[in-house]
């Protein structure tokens, strides 16, 4: 089954990589992840990371279900790609990839989440995208996009235009 989820961003599509490409810093920058922990690298180098994040249950009493995964990891810097392979878990053989574009308006970017899940249980790839998949990506999405356009006004409006002076 494939799945997609997209969400444009009022910043660059860089600055959104800069942020997004880390993903041990995951569980620090995203409040639904409860971890994203660097368990091992592979034959090339690549991280294999542990992954917990809360799926909301009951979201204005912040009661939600952990979700644990484990995906080997890596990025694309050239074509602003991150890329995850789900190596175990109930999502073990899930393909994922992150497509960061800028928009041809030249305002900000487009930022798509492609998933590729052929379990064998029939009718296991749709439960899992409409109850886990989707609501978790959507939410680290949201958030990516609220953290790239705050980091991009900081950005722009912190330049102060006269030196400060001590009174």
């Amino acid at each position: 089954m494939h799945s997609e989820i997209s969400i444009d961003v009022d910043a660059p599509a860089e600055l959104v990589f800069a942020l997004a490409h880390d993903v041990e810093r995951w569980s620090t920058l995203l409040p639904h992840y409860a971890r994203s922990r660097l368990e091992d690298t592979d034959g090339l180098g690549r991280p294999i990371m542990e992954f917990v994040a809360r799926r909301p249950l009951v979201p204005f009493l912040g009661i939600g279900l952990p979700v644990v995964w484990w995906s080997r990891t890596w990025n694309e810097p050239e074509s602003l790609r991150l890329r995850f392979e789900h190596i175990a878990g109930a999502t073990r053989g899930m393909d994922v990839t992150w497509r960061i574009e800028p928009r041809e308006d030249g305002g900000g970017c487009r930022v798509t989440i492609s998933h590729e899940f052929s379990p064998r249980v029939p009718g296991f790839a749709r439960f899992v995208d409409r109850l886990f998949t989707r609501p978790i990506a959507g939410r680290t999405l949201g958030t990516f996009k609220a953290l790239a356009e705050a980091v991009r006004e900081v950005d722009t409006s912190a330049r102060p235009s006269a030196p400060n002076q001590m009174i």
